[in-house]
């Protein structure tokens, strides 16, 4: 029986620069290992919200679907992530009466953030 997620893999063009996405809009989103442009497998490891996202270079999804990763955050939370978004010109929607929050990073996957 799964205890607890160990980590969310993403593929992603450049590690570092999603890495740096997740820290501008998380401010409490920490990089954790960062491996050299020069190595087999570049990739970079940011912990948000308890889990480990490992993101690895490669092609990422070619379109925006319906999957997407749900985060719960409070509702001025909600709010200063959508100021973040807007000083990075990462386009959002707000749902469900501006209780929800959808951005996608630079590689078509979709992240929610959840006030309700």
């Amino acid at each position: 029986m799964p205890k607890a997620i160990s980590h969310i893999a993403l593929i992603v063009h450049d590690p570092d620069q999603t890495a740096r996405l997740f820290s501008a809009v998380f401010p409490d989103a920490r990089v954790l290992v960062s491996e050299p442009d020069d190595s087999h497998h570049q990739e970079a490891h940011v912990e948000l919200a308890g889990v480990r996202f490992v993101l690895v270079k490669g092609m990422g999804p070619a379109t925006r679907h319906g999957d997407h990763i749900a985060l719960a955050v409070d509702p001025a939370e909600l709010r200063a992530c959508a100021e973040r978004l807007n000083v990075l010109k990462i386009e959002y929607q707000l749902a469900r009466g501006d209780g929800a929050l959808y951005f996608s990073d630079y590689d078509n996957h979709v992240f929610e953030l959840d006030a309700t």
